[in-house]
Parts: structure tokens; sequence; C-alpha cells
């Protein structure tokens, strides 16, 4: 049993997984999440500080929401966030394509890599067909 204090309100909760925070403050976010993702729907053209500041939320919440793929911007908005890798603007996520390919394309080459599974002896032939004493 692993008892943690929240970072949101500071009470004590049983720590499953996931954030230090207690089931009532992860209900309040879920709460807010609907309220800007319904926001956003009603409103398009709002950048991120707008958004922010009319739901009484914070920027880097929103973009945790986005970077988590939970909300994302409209094909025709100026607006994104960068990637984390080469710092293009993408709409949502954390990789742009090209280097979600590259990541994708390191994992199968790292898979199909081939091992040798016979280990290959270092002794001489000489040596290893002789009678050892302790």
């Amino acid at each position: 049993m692993d008892v943690r204090n929240c970072r949101g309100c500071g009470r004590l909760f049983n720590y499953l997984s996931g954030p230090d925070i207690c089931p009532v403050c992860r209900d309040e976010i879920e709460k807010k999440y609907n309220n800007v993702k319904d926001y956003i729907r009603d409103n398009p053209g709002k950048n991120i500080n707008e958004i922010a500041e009319d739901n009484g939320v914070t920027t880097s919440q929103i973009k945790q929401w986005i970077r988590e793929e939970r909300l994302q911007f409209s094909e025709d908005s100026s607006v994104g966030i960068e990637c984390e890798l080469c710092g293009a603007n993408i709409r949502t996520g954390r990789y742009c394509e090209a280097c979600k390919q590259k990541i994708a394309g390191k994992f199968e080459e790292s898979i199909m890599k081939k091992v040798d599974p016979t280990p290959t002896d270092t002794r001489r032939k000489s040596e290893s067909n002789k009678m050892r004493f302790i």
C-alpha cells in the first residue's frame, strides 16, 4: 500500500499509478478538460493563451493534453506546438511524422539485427583436446 500526498490539494490518498494526484483532483482535471474541449469546439480560432485564460487552466496543462493526443489543432490553424526532436510545428503528439518514422525505423532496425547464436571459441584447436590437471 503506497500512501502519498496529493500534489493538487495536499490530501493523503492511496497511490496506484499515474500522476501524484488524488481521485478528487483527477476528477476536477477531467471536468476542466471537457470544458476546454467544448470551448475549443465552439471557438476554433482561439490560441492556447486565450483558451487557458478563458477556462481557468494553465497553458502547460493544455500543452500536456496536446502532447497526450487528447487535443489537437485544426488543419487550418497556424498555431501548434514544437516537435520534441527537430522543433517542427505539429498539431498534436510529441513528434512530427518524419521523426516518428525515424524512431520506428530505429526500433525496427534493432529488432531485425541478427545476433549469431553460436558462441565463438577463442581457444586454439590444439589446446581444446589436451588433458588438464588440477
